[in-house]
C-alpha cells in the first residue's frame, strides 16, 4: 500500500479518539482518506481528522452523527466499528447490569452504528466495515467472562453481516487483537497489585513475549479496509503475537 492508497475514501471510525481507533484514524488520514472520528469525548481530536460527538449506546445520537458526517466528508466509504469497554471476572463476578452495558456497547454499538452507515456504504464504490473483536473470541481467558462473551458475539455478528452484504458490494471483516498496549490496559496495570509483574506476565502468554502496538492493529484494520484486501470478507485476521495459533514449548525444552 502507498501513501495515498485511501485518497478521495471517506472513512468514520468509533471510538477513535484514543487507543487503537486513534491510531487507525490517524494511519487512514495519512494515507489519504478523509477520517471523521466518533467518539463520546472527541475533544482531544484535531487536524486533519474530523471529530463528532456520538454514543454508540443511542440509536439517535449515532444516526445523527453518521449522516451528519456523511453530509460533510460526502459519502462513508469504510466504516471502522472500534469503539467497546472492557470487564472482568468470572459470570459470577458481574451483575446483570454490567452484561447490559458491556453487550450494549461492544455488541448492539457496532448494531446501529452499521444500520446508520449501510445505506452510505452501499452507495460507495467498494464499501468495507471492519470491527475491532478480540482474541477473547476464539481463545478462553480467565476472568474474562462477560467480555469474551461480547467479542464472541462480534466475530459471529461480523460473519452473519458479511454474508448479507457481500452481494452488496460490501466487505465486512473484523481484526482480532491479543493484549495491545493502550489506555486501557494502563488502567488495568495501574489497578494491578503489582504493576509491573502483571504487564511481565501479559507480555509472556503472547509467543512474541511483548504487547501488541495499537499501530501495528491498525496496520491490520487499513489492510481490511483497502483495495487490496478486496476478494477479503468474513474474516478474522488475528494481531495477536501468535496467541492463538502457536503452542510453542517453554524456553528450557526448545
Amino acid at each position: 500500500m502507498t501513501t495515498a492508497d485511501f485518497a478521495g475514501r471517506t472513512a468514520l471510525v468509533t471510538g477513535g479518539a484514543s487507543g487503537i481507533g486513534r491510531a487507525t484514524a490517524e494511519l487512514l488520514a495519512a494515507r489519504g482518506a478523509r477520517v471523521t472520528v466518533l467518539d463520546l469525548d472527541p475533544s482531544g481530536v484535531d487536524g486533519p481528522l474530523h471529530a463528532r460527538r456520538a454514543d454508540v449506546t443511542d440509536d439517535a445520537s449515532i444516526r445523527t452523527a453518521v449522516a451528519a458526517a456523511a453530509e460533510e466528508m460526502g459519502g462513508v466509504d469504510i466504516l471502522v466499528n472500534n469503539a467497546g469497554i472492557g470487564a472482568q471476572g468470572t459470570v459470577e463476578d458481574n451483575d446483570d447490569a454490567q452484561w447490559q452495558r458491556v453487550l450494549d456497547v461492544n455488541v448492539l454499538g457496532i448494531v446501529r452504528t452499521s444500520r446508520a452507515a449501510l445505506p452510505y456504504l452501499r452507495a460507495s464504490t467498494g464499501g468495507a466495515i471492519v470491527n475491532t473483536c478480540s482474541i477473547a473470541a476464539t481463545a478462553g481467558l480467565p476472568q474474562r467472562a462477560l467480555y469474551s462473551a461480547s467479542k464472541g458475539a462480534v466475530l459471529s455478528l461480523t460473519l452473519a453481516m458479511a454474508a448479507d452484504h457481500v452481494r452488496e458490494g460490501v466487505r465486512v471483516n473484523c481484526v482480532n487483537p491479543g493484549t495491545v498496549d493502550t489506555p486501557w490496559i494502563g488502567r488495568l496495570l495501574d489497578a494491578a497489585p503489582d504493576p509491573a509483574a502483571e504487564r511481565a506476565a501479559l507480555a509472556a502468554r503472547q509467543p512474541t513475549g511483548r504487547l501488541v502496538t495499537a499501530d501495528e492493529v491498525a496496520t491490520a484494520i487499513c489492510y481490511l479496509a483497502s483495495s487490496a484486501a478486496g476478494a477479503t470478507t468474513g474474516t478474522a485476521l488475528a494481531v495477536d503475537g501468535g496467541m492463538q495459533g502457536l503452542r510453542l514449548r517453554p524456553a528450557a525444552d526448545a
